[in-house]
Formats: structure tokens, C-alpha cells, sequence
């Protein structure tokens, strides 16, 4: 077997316990508040999945403060620097439109939006 059926059969085992009802993920994920649907796939075989998630546009976050990127850091060290947890990581990455978090800190003085999150306002309005 590849290392991608490895993977995928691994996924499927993980997600399979989940098609009897909701998924329950903890409010500090960001697949928090998705439904887990479950989906036919070609060969017959149903499997279950999380919902696609649609990241709001960077503008719909409240700005904390800016970071400049020194050599050597890292984007969950950096989250855990500014959200005391370094799992809040995707959080840097939706703030800051980035697809693939190491993206963020290969660049020395990139300026990333550190924000709050979605439909929290900024303390007096705004930084």
C-alpha cells in the first residue's frame, strides 16, 4: 500500500467515527462550528468529512498590533507569544491571507496584522 492510501485509509478510520452525528471540535479550532457531513465516494464507500471552511476576508478582524519577522522565527511560536497558545497559529495565518503558515516568517521583516478574532471589536475601536 502507498504512503498516500496509508494516509488516506488513517483519515478515513479518524473521520468514520464521526458519521454518526456532529463533530465536536474545540472552540479554539478553526474547524470549530463546522458540521461533519458524510460523502459518497466513487467506489461506494461513505466516508465522513468537515464541512469547507471559507476564511472571512482579513479586513473583517480587529487589529491588535503589527509583528516584524526576525530571522528564525516561527509562526506557532509567534502565536503562542501573542495568544499563549501555539495551536491559534491559523488564526496569524487568516489575518494575514496566508494558505501555508511558514509562508508567514521566510521573509525577515515581513510586517504580519496580529488581530483578534472574527466579530470580536478592538478595545476603544480600533489600534
Amino acid at each position: 500500500m502507498s504512503a498516500a492510501a496509508d494516509t488516506l485509509k488513517t483519515l478515513e478510520s479518524i473521520l468514520q467515527g464521526s458519521a454518526a452525528g456532529p463533530q465536536t471540535f474545540a472552540p479554539n479550532s478553526r474547524y470549530y462550528g463546522l458540521p461533519t457531513l458524510t460523502v459518497t465516494l466513487p467506489d461506494g464507500r461513505t466516508v465522513a468529512c468537515v464541512a469547507r471552511r471559507f476564511v472571512p476576508p482579513p479586513e473583517r478582524f480587529a487589529p491588535l498590533q503589527h509583528h516584524t519577522v526576525a530571522q528564525g522565527e516561527r509562526i506557532d511560536n509567534l502565536a503562542f507569544q501573542y495568544f499563549n497558545d501555539p495551536l491559534q497559529y491559523w488564526r496569524i495565518c487568516d489575518a494575514n491571507r496566508a494558505m501555508y503558515p511558514a509562508d508567514l516568517t521566510r521573509t525577515i521583516g515581513s510586517v504580519l496584522r496580529i488581530t483578534l478574532p472574527e466579530h470580536v471589536p478592538a478595545p476603544g475601536g480600533g489600534v
